[in-house]
């Protein structure tokens, strides 16, 4: 914010002064919330040591204690306002090992925190100097339980030599902003109300309190009502995923989000998000990378850096913009360096291995050939198209292993040859770090391959953002791989549930282009690039506005004496917060932003997955319960956010999933009676067959109704009435398999239209329903089957007392 001085000469004679709020207006702190202040007490006052890992019982107490001190004042005094001795003379403290007499070390502590953290807002103290130095009346009016004295040191370490011209702590008036204060100091002070301004970020302190005595407020907010919503999202997210570490020190790194967010012009909601999450995660990530090349710098070594294309495209830019031209951008992917580094058939069974499907034109692409026996394998299935484990299941019966030995080593050729020239001194070379998103080192153990091959001797050092660090006991013994995200900072559960939905964070980082497929000298091949126009410029915006972050942050933290970076594993922490935050509990706004994103498969194949699908998940609760649903395999690439389109409640039980927080025996299904349906043949024959019905932990009721293909099974009838006469009907699915248990654990569920449903005798509005009489049916068509067996699965919300 920026308050004008424009004509202040001309204004003196007006203009009665200028009064600052004092925390988070004039001074801001190096912590998430105003409760770090707590935190950090915590340590500095030695009880860190006598009771370790209780940071967030100490800072729950001080709160109570602030409340309970507050609350006797109001009651004694009539306000509110208290001392800090008062507020700690309600600490329970021998539930921490301390004597009463230890009440002014805790205060004490508690302001060596505050000097400590606090920092002068470089915005505000220019305009506060421009004021003064323009001849006008300025101080400070806070509402705070630190004495003028002790406000007044505080303010001078922050800015040594400040002065003023008044200073009002609400603890020495016993009376607030909201109250009294502001009259106490126009009276005071014989300051004319209707030409004074106040600058603060209290809404109702500062902003009301000063209309309601006239004075001209300015409003100086934290962060925007959507950051803000973000940013307590993240806090929820950090302390459920980094249990028990302390979550309110970070350094300063939200202080920084906040500062270089409101510098900056609001532009499109894409840059907004660039700008304020992913940028925030990327240039923490550069970090990394940096310490990284430190690491493995040394006597004797050179060390080259090098970013991998296509997910490390927007590190790369990042590191550009703050290091400069010290680094070189590869394109080569999973599939190239893994063909390349064959000397067996075995690394091509197990590229094929992991694609979902492929054809015999993408077969002949990716390996440059396409033997008789392979073109017959795939000639054998429906439409020429068959999963990719049952061509690799099959390719050593079919193919010589001499054929992709040779095609290898003519790859592998090219490809050193375009590393040659892509970076520079290649050759002299010690020591490679390679930087992109992860996971499992692919890229660079097959590197590792190629290098072997070729008789290179240099070293190969992996630096991921986030890692499976189970996957790389096989990296050689002279190379490295560490992530950033590891699984010191989460469990290796929990990295599974991100990585589960990396895909989004994939497509933001992506470059332009398609993927690389071979090499022709110094250029690169490319595969063409499937994903749709706007997509591309989605994400360009979205990188314009984290390349932005990454460009003011430096700077920033200078002004305001932060170091975000310099604990790495505080650091990695809070990314992994901010990241998660995205990745599994996205607000409104991102979802609609991002919803419609497709990912490319980039396994030599065009195919685009969907980043979203609710119906699926929708599907999936109703068919196999919540645990299941969120245990799906991809497609949906995003599933945290495909839960999160459902509501965002689900999205919570989701993280809580992931987290090996959903307790099975509360979330899921238990029977809790049964019904009896009827089952209609074609030719009008009709049977009665009981069913079981299932409660589950979102208060929902499951049916799940196996039929035989054999039965010749026409329409099954529902008898409401029996069991919830009126509620909400979610859906009716079908799963199919060769038996029951196939059927019900299969993945592959289709839904009934709504508008084939017959309500016999139910009246309907959408998906409320109301039984009319006790014959009242749901009537459900029974599709072809095209396997053994089938199960219809029906999901249902009983209303008010309608559960029977």
């Amino acid at each position: 914010m920026t308050i004008a001085t424009t004509g202040l000469e001309r204004r003196a004679q007006i203009v009665s002064a200028w009064s600052f709020d004092v925390f988070d207006t004039f001074l801001l702190r190096a912590c998430t919330t105003p409760d770090g202040v707590f935190e950090r007490t915590y340590e500095l006052s030695g009880i860190s040591r006598t009771c370790p890992n209780v940071s967030a019982s100490f800072v729950q107490h001080r709160i109570q204690a602030e409340a309970r001190a507050r609350g006797t004042a109001k009651d004694k005094r009539g306000a509110s306002e208290v001392h800090i001795d008062e507020i700690y003379s309600y600490f329970p403290f021998r539930l921490f090992g301390l004597k009463r007499r230890d009440l002014n070390d805790l205060a004490e502590s508690e302001f060596s925190a505050e000097l400590e953290l606090c920092r002068a807002n470089p915005d505000m103290l220019r305009q506060y100097l421009d004021i003064k130095r323009a001849g006008h009346r300025v101080g400070f009016i806070s509402d705070t339980y630190w004495d003028s004295d002790r406000l007044a040191r505080l303010l001078r370490a922050c800015r040594p030599g400040l002065t003023w011209d008044f200073l009002y702590a609400s603890c020495d008036h016993g009376s607030g902003k909201g109250e009294a204060l502001f009259a106490k100091y126009l009276s005071e002070q014989d300051i004319d109300a209707s030409a004074s301004f106040h600058v603060g970020d209290n809404d109702k302190a500062d902003i009301r309190g000063a209309k309601r005595h006239g004075i001209r407020p300015r409003y100086y907010p934290q962060a925007t009502p959507q950051l803000a919503s973000k940013f307590q999202r993240e806090t929820a997210v950090f302390e459920l995923l980094c249990e028990g570490a302390p979550s309110r020190l970070d350094h300063g790194a939200r202080t920084l989000r906040r500062m270089v967010a409101a510098g900056n012009a609001e532009k499109s909601p894409a840059f907004h998000l660039g700008m304020t999450v992913i940028g925030p995660v990327m240039t923490t990530f550069d970090a990394f990378i940096a310490r990284r090349c430190d690491e493995v710098a040394g006597p004797g070594r050179k060390v080259a850096l090098a970013f991998l294309g296509r997910d490390g495209f927007l590190s790369h830019r990042i590191w550009q913009e703050l290091h400069g031209t010290t680094s070189a951008y590869l394109e080569i992917n999973r599939r190239v360096s893994l063909i390349a580094s064959a000397d067996t058939m075995q690394p091509l069974v197990d590229l094929l291995a992991k694609i979902l499907k492929i054809d015999a034109p993408t077969f002949r692409d990716m390996i440059k050939i396409l033997p008789p026996e392979v073109a017959a394998f795939f000639a054998t299935s429906p439409d020429g198209i068959v999963t990719g484990p049952e061509i690799a299941e099959a390719l050593p019966e079919l193919m010589d292993a001499s054929q992709i030995v040779e095609l290898a080593a003519a790859l592998r050729a090219r490809l050193l040859a375009y590393l040659r020239h892509t970076i520079p001194g290649f050759d002299e070379c010690t020591d490679l770090v390679l930087a992109d998103l992860g996971y499992s080192g692919s890229v660079q153990k097959a590197l590792r391959r190629v290098f072997d091959l070729a008789g290179l001797e240099i070293r190969l050092h992996g630096a991921y953002l986030i890692s499976l660090d189970d996957a790389f006991d096989d990296v050689a013994d002279d190379d490295t791989a560490a992530g950033f995200i590891s699984d010191f900072v989460v469990t290796p559960h929990i990295k599974r549930m991100l990585i589960r939905n990396i895909a989004l964070l994939e497509q933001i980082c992506c470059s332009a282009d398609g993927s690389v497929r071979d090499y022709d000298g110094d250029q690169v091949l490319r595969e063409i690039n499937p994903r749709p126009a706007s997509q591309i410029v989605l994400a360009a915006e979205i990188q314009a506005g984290a390349v932005a972050f990454a460009d003011s942050a430096e700077d920033v933290a200078l002004d305001f004496c932060l170091s975000p970076y310099e604990a790495r594993e505080i650091a990695a922490r809070w990314c992994t917060a901010t990241l998660a935050r995205l990745l599994l509990l996205p607000d409104e706004d991102e979802l609609a932003l991002l919803g419609e994103l497709k990912h490319d498969v980039n396994l030599g194949t065009h195919a685009l997955a969907p980043m979203l699908d609710v119906d699926f998940v929708r599907n999936q609760i109703t068919a196999r319960g919540l645990s299941a649903a969120c245990a799906s395999a991809a497609p949906p690439m995003w599933l945290a956010g495909s839960f999160a389109r459902l509501s965002p409640s689900y999205a919570y039980l989701y993280t809580l999933f992931g987290a090996n927080r959903l307790p099975a025996n509360v979330f899921e299904e238990s029977p809790c009676g049964a019904v009896q349906i009827g089952l209609f043949r074609a030719n009008g024959e009709a049977a009665l067959e009981s069913v079981s019905v299932h409660h589950t932990g979102l208060g929902e009721l499951r049916l799940r109704i196996p039929l035989l293909r054999t039965m010749g099974i026409a329409t099954i009838a529902l008898p409401l009435p029996k069991f919830a006469p009126e509620g909400l009907l979610h859906g009716v699915t079908i799963q199919s398999g060769d038996d029951v248990r196939d059927a019900t654990e299969s993945q592959d569920v289709t839904s009934i239209a709504a508008e084939s449903l017959v309500h016999a005798g139910v009246q309907r509005n959408g998906a409320h329903y109301r039984s009319e009489n006790e014959d009242a049916c749901l009537l459900i068509p029974v599709a072809p089957m095209t396997q053994d067996f089938a199960v219809y699965s029906v999901a249902i919300t009983p209303l008010g007392s309608s559960l029977k």
